[in-house]
């Protein structure tokens, strides 16, 4: 399945109607960014102390992701004038493949060498050193990913590399 993304230039005073438009439409989720963002113009103003919490960009962009089987242009114009606006508002379309995220995920995240003996290796790989002590442990589920700094400190710095080298000489699997 694939869906689309409709992303809108709009005017701070029409995102929240247009919004709510979509919405309405049966979109699949709506998004207000800031249309300036990466650029010298970008304003930071969410979380920003004295800010009002309703302040919007001068500039937004409105996306919102449908189903791959609608018509943009008619969800655009239909949109638009629930909105109250006079004209449609510029806008583009993306189409968005459908894609296994776990595999995707996974595939950022190799085995990490901590010592040519100790390996920290997420469970859908095979250890790349069968007789080094191979710590399996998927990234993210409780301990991070693996690949921080305070893994390398707690491995290399402290007693785990130490009493992990010295009483493990088999592979072994943390649950």
């Amino acid at each position: 399945m694939s869906w689309v993304t409709l992303r809108f230039t709009a005017p701070a005073a029409a995102t929240d109607a247009l919004s709510e438009a979509l919405t309405e439409l049966n979109a699949l989720s709506v998004s207000i960014d800031d249309a300036a963002a990466g650029t010298e113009q970008e304003q930071p103003i969410f979380g920003e102390p004295g800010m009002p919490e309703d302040a919007l960009w001068d500039s937004c962009i409105v996306s919102a992701l449908f189903p791959a089987e609608i018509t943009p242009n008619i969800i655009a114009e239909t949109a638009c004038n629930a909105a109250g606006l006079a004209t449609v508002l510029p806008f583009s379309v993306e189409t968005i493949e459908e894609t296994d995220w776990v595999r995707a995920t996974q595939a950022q995240f190799d085995p990490i060498c901590i010592t040519p003996r100790l390996w920290i290796v997420p469970t859908w790989h095979e250890p790349p050193t069968p007789d080094a002590i191979n710590i399996q442990l998927d990234p993210g589920v409780a301990f991070g990913t693996g690949a921080g700094n305070q893994t390398y400190i707690t491995t290399d710095n402290g007693q785990f590399k130490n009493a992990v080298t010295k009483y493990f000489t088999a592979p072994f699997v943390i649950p």
